[in-house]
């Protein structure tokens, strides 16, 4: 028995030490963005600033594209995300509820688009939308956005679709209930949670996505992402931590907001075929 207790004790001391080192390995970063957000004079090697200021943030927020960029990428983001439920959660419907030839390929087929390097696969649509005169066009930063988050808004939803019973919707027909009835009152609110989840990351993506808006929205469509590479490339640091926290608020608020809705589990079944 004590035999047993010491090793018990032993793996909880391990836990907490590999817990430690993933809060470290997570935190530290993010603890170290901010601390140089606010620093005024920080010499390496010291551990904290010898000043702190908001001369950083008064000087990002002074740049004049700045404040376009930051409401470009959320109104692009915004239609990004609509677009996506309006095309691909019917698809996603179709995929959970029927059953057609290949119609796993089709679903396999979204994970394409990170299945290889993005770079390439936006210059070959880069190409192509040169000869169909989308370069340089919020049309066309739109769709090659849409591109990057299809798996998102196509997989999650159908896991959600599919975790709805069907003898649930059968239930409500047996009483006189129309399809549109039966999809409006009980597919869609059951399924809801896998939606949202779906439309947050759809959002996140788009709001930093940098690749594909550089190749084909330069120069007119810059949006934050684009803009921090050149602050952090031009100035110092400082700077760059600054628009990196404006750039990671969205997406910590929103995640938070994400793991209200769904556990971890349901989440997952949203990238498993069956």
């Amino acid at each position: 028995m004590r035999w047993y207790l010491k090793a018990l004790g032993t793996r909880k001391i391990i836990e907490f030490l590999l817990l430690i080192i993933f809060v470290v390995f997570f935190f530290a970063p993010l603890l170290n963005l901010v601390v140089l957000a606010f620093s005024g004079k920080w010499n390496y090697p010291d551990l904290l600033p010898h000043m702190w200021s908001l001369k950083w943030w008064t000087f990002v927020f002074q740049q004049d594209d700045i404040a376009h960029s930051i409401s470009l990428s959320f109104m692009i983001a915004t239609i990004v995300t609509v677009a996506s439920i309006i095309i691909c959660v019917p698809a996603a419907y179709a995929f959970a509820r029927i059953r057609f030839p290949l119609s796993r390929f089709f679903l396999f087929s979204f994970l394409l688009t990170h299945a290889f390097p993005k770079m390439g696969l936006y210059v070959s649509i880069a190409v192509l939308f040169y000869k169909l005169g989308l370069m340089n066009t919020l049309l066309g930063v739109v769709l090659i956005h849409m591109i990057n988050v299809l798996m998102y808004m196509t997989w999650i939803p159908s896991a959600a679709f599919r975790n709805v019973h069907v003898a649930q919707e059968e239930s409500a027909r047996d009483v006189g209930a129309s399809y549109f009835r039966v999809f409006r009152s009980i597919t869609l609110p059951m399924a809801m949670p896998g939606i949202i989840v779906a439309s947050i990351f759809t959002f996140l993506s788009s709001l930093d996505e940098a690749q594909g808006t550089f190749l084909v929205g330069i120069p007119n469509y810059k949006t934050m992402p684009i803009v921090m590479y050149s602050i952090i490339s031009d100035y110092p640091s400082s700077a760059g931590a600054v628009f990196s926290i404006i750039l990671t608020a969205p997406s910590i608020i929103l995640l938070y907001a994400a793991q209200r809705f769904v556990s971890a589990n349901a989440l997952s079944s949203g990238f498993q075929i069956k």
